[in-house]
């Protein structure tokens, strides 16, 4: 099996799988693919312990059904493009060396890889859009490659070093790291500082993986431009309405 990843501000991930090779994705992930490569679509694959190995994936954020792409006969190719901006991450996984990944960031698996659920927390209505937050665990043995948006900065924390990072921006890390959910503190900060209501803190050792576009923020941002919004926004009265309204919306974005 090999893989290349082509392209930089959207890239894409080709693989030319020898016979009886095979890639695991979840559901419509699928970018194209040769005729030799058979598609085989269920709930469970060779790595993801069966029925409840699915319930964890959906636990995780991800998707019920699981995809495996096999080269039967003769080699082939398949590729998975990106879904926005930004950049695939390749790691290897094995015993003790697993990861944390956001909701969306799986892309595609050699089969024995597990996707399960790695962190879950409620933050709340109107915060990530009513569904809390959400990290999916990575394990198994073998390669995983990731979507992380815009682009990626790498940080190593020894041991007892923290970093403190709005929730959006926590690409991926190494499951060495300590992981919490914290509210920014200061009822002023919470309300007018403008960056949310909770970050993430972060505790070596291990490395981390930064994004700088989360996808709750671009969405945020198109919002803007759609009709239904305009007419929204030309609805809120006064200066109380727009005010609330204001600090309403930048918690959503976060």
């Amino acid at each position: 099996m090999q893989n290349r990843i082509l392209g930089t501000t959207m890239p894409v991930l080709e693989f030319s799988l020898g016979p009886n090779d095979a890639i695991i994705s979840e559901a419509g992930e699928l970018s194209w693919m040769s005729a030799s490569i058979q598609m085989t679509t269920h709930t469970q694959h060779a790595g993801g312990g069966g029925f409840f190995g699915a319930i964890r994936r959906v636990a995780g954020g991800g998707s019920l059904f699981m995809t495996e792409y096999r080269a039967i006969g003769a080699t082939g190719e398949i590729a998975f493009a990106t879904r926005v901006p930004g950049h695939i991450l390749p790691v290897e996984v094995a015993a003790g060396h697993e990861y944390m990944v956001h909701r969306h960031g799986f892309l595609c698996a050699t089969s024995q890889i597990e996707l399960g659920v790695g962190f879950q927390q409620s933050l709340g209505a109107g915060i990530f859009g009513g569904d809390g937050f959400l990290l999916q665990r990575i394990s198994g043995q073998g390669t995983a490659w990731l979507e992380l948006s815009g682009e990626v900065i790498l940080k190593e924390l020894a041991v007892g070093e923290t970093i403190r990072v709005h929730p959006g921006h926590v690409g991926a890390f190494q499951s060495s790291v300590g992981f919490q959910i914290q509210r920014v503190p200061g009822i002023k900060n919470m309300i007018f500082g403008g960056d949310g209501v909770f970050l993430a803190a972060l505790t070596g050792p291990g490395k981390i993986w930064l994004q700088t576009l989360p996808i709750s923020k671009l969405a945020h941002q198109l919002m803007e431009y759609m009709p239904a919004q305009r007419g929204e926004q030309a609805t809120e009265g006064g200066v109380v309405g727009g005010i609330v309204g204001s600090i309403l919306g930048g918690m959503g974005n976060r």
